[in-house]
């Protein structure tokens, strides 16, 4: 394998706070006052506003806020022919706080890629941004098409057995995709997977032996599967995978020490970088980083999306020094440990805190790492 690119040692995992102007539009095109190219025109705007916003900051990668999506997975899911979709519901907390319920999400014929689903999208981002810098696209990991329901989620007469035919048919879906942003000049493309993070959860991991799952077994499956993937991605593209806890105004769904997970994830599974949330002790310590092949990288999410409360750079440096007794310091790089707004709804938090917390990334990492 080839030395996987990134553009620089600081990073980001995607999704911006949507400005108002487009939540008002997207609130106009639900109730019929504007059609879907009005709205179209309007995100159109508010990209390049996060572009620049990006860039001014002085990422080198770069992405659309996810400004045209709802939910981050659901959008792209329900594009794949075969698959079936349902908006996710939110839960009230006893403490007061919101909840979002994993959407249903069920395989209901052959899976297969129907039409280039982020291509224009792609194109419009590509459009936007100055030399030097890299577009990157984020789309939800294929995992997500088993995790939800399992066996039963699955239609048993298109797939009566699974292996290998829904993976087949799946990695194929998404090679489909890649090789169309491909051909249009994409490099970057990140995959956001919550299954492999739901599976460092006891109770996630509870639920999946409910469903009929091995819990120990699932990160070696999806590990298989998403090499499947690998094997389609189009030479001189990076291909990462995010471990999202989730995030949804500010609330996670999953906590627990990576291990359950590492070795399927980091030494079996052929991604070229990681995207880790460590922001907090939910994650657990840095010892599953032991298991990271030495062509590979890990991206530490060591800053917070879901408070305003900014970080110091001493704190940050101690813990890149502590992941890398683990990992070389070679292989690792630093990032926010999620998006801003995973979800149309955004984080309880202001727009320049997201500023501040990016300009903290990225003054730290070149400080740790230099400008390489």
């Amino acid at each position: 394998m080839t030395t996987p690119h990134i553009p620089a040692r600081y990073d980001h995992v995607g999704s911006f706070l949507r400005p108002a102007y487009l939540l008002e539009a997207r609130d106009q095109k639900a109730k019929g006052v504007i059609n879907a190219e009005q709205l179209r025109a309007v995100e159109d705007k508010a990209i390049a506003e996060i572009v620049k916003f990006q860039e001014d900051i002085g990422l080198k990668s770069i992405t659309d806020g996810e400004f045209r999506r709802t939910y981050f997975h659901i959008d792209f899911l329900e594009q794949i022919g075969g698959v079936k979709t349902d908006i996710p519901v939110t839960i009230e907390r006893p403490d007061g706080t919101q909840e979002l319920a994993p959407p249903v999400i069920r395989v209901i014929d052959k899976v297969r890629h129907v039409k280039d689903i982020q291509l224009a999208d792609f194109n419009y981002l590509k459009s936007q941004i100055a030399k030097g810098s890299t577009p990157k696209v984020t789309i939800p990991s294929p995992t997500m098409l088993h995790f939800r329901g399992g066996r039963a989620g699955i239609s048993k007469d298109a797939y009566p057995e699974l292996d290998p035919a829904f993976y087949d048919d799946v990695a194929q879906a998404y090679g489909d995709e890649l090789r169309s942003l491909a051909a249009a000049g994409c490099t970057y493309v990140q995959m956001d997977d919550t299954n492999l993070a739901y599976l460092c959860d006891d109770k996630m991991r509870e639920a999946a032996r409910a469903r009929g799952d091995d819990p120990n077994e699932l990160p070696h499956r999806y590990a298989a599967f998403i090499n499947k993937v690998v094997a389609q991605k189009p030479a001189g593209m990076t291909l990462a995978m995010h471990l999202c806890r989730g995030n949804f105004k500010s609330t996670h769904a999953a906590a627990g020490n990576y291990e359950p997970v590492a070795e399927a994830l980091l030494s079996e599974m052929n991604i070229d970088v990681y995207f880790l949330e460590y922001d907090d002790d939910r994650s657990g310590d840095f010892r599953p980083l032991r298991y990271l092949a030495k062509d590979k990288w890990v991206v530490l999410g060591l800053v917070t999306t879901k408070f305003g409360a900014l970080e110091t750079k001493d704190n940050l440096k101690r813990r890149i020094d502590e992941a890398a007794k683990y990992a070389p310091l070679s292989q690792l790089a630093l990032s926010p440990q999620c998006g801003f707004s995973s979800t149309v709804h955004g984080n309880n938090i202001a727009v320049d805190d997201q500023r501040n917390k990016l300009r903290l990334v990225v003054e730290t990492a070149q400080e740790v790492w230099g400008n390489s």
